[in-house]
């Protein structure tokens, strides 16, 4: 039986929610074919007739985990809502829903150069989002290096805050990155 293209079409945006949500949780490798088709309640021919490959599906849940990150960034108020709202406990304990550049960012030297393509093209995206957001007095060659440094901050200390099994230790770094940050 053929699916409309709208069906189509939603059971796309379907597979790419659950691999997006999937990956950030279980990471690139953890994200197996059986699981991702379970996660989004559909077959491995669906997912195959979609993408052609899990290659194909982690490029493009990484875009689309991206996008999202992106919109929550462009939602924020100001840059410290933002900062705020990432280094926020809440962000921490739901990689799923998070940050993909600090759910993935270990596993990008082990991916394709596609793979790899995609984060880095995400990367600066986000980056030139932020750059419009840092402070006009500041050269532009300052405020793009201002606004790297502080993507790099976030995402680093979100990475740490999530590695540690010490609550108070997550918790202090989440606060002191925030701290500096904003201060």
């Amino acid at each position: 039986m053929r699916v409309s293209k709208e069906q189509a079409a939603k059971n796309r945006e379907r597979i790419l929610t659950a691999a997006s949500r999937l990956m950030r949780e279980r990471g690139i490798s953890g994200a197996g074919v059986d699981a991702l088709t379970e996660a989004a309640g559909m077959t491995h021919g669906s997912l195959y007739s979609h993408f052609g490959s899990k290659e194909r599906l982690v490029e493009e849940a990484l875009d689309y985990g991206i996008a999202d990150s992106t919109l929550r960034m462009h939602g924020a108020a100001t840059l410290g809502d933002y900062i705020s709202n990432y280094l926020s406990g809440s962000h921490r304990d739901m990689p799923g829903r998070g940050c993909p550049f600090a759910a993935l960012a270990c596993e990008m030297p082990r991916q394709s150069g596609a793979v790899r393509q995609r984060f880095t093209d995400g990367l600066r995206e986000i980056t030139k989002r932020l750059t419009s957001r840092m402070s006009r007095g500041l050269k532009p060659r300052q405020r793009y290096e201002e606004a790297l440094a502080t993507a790099a901050s976030l995402v680093g200390a979100l990475v740490l805050a999530r590695a540690v099994n010490d609550p108070k230790l997550s918790d202090d770094i989440l606060r002191a990155t925030k701290s500096r940050l904003t201060g």
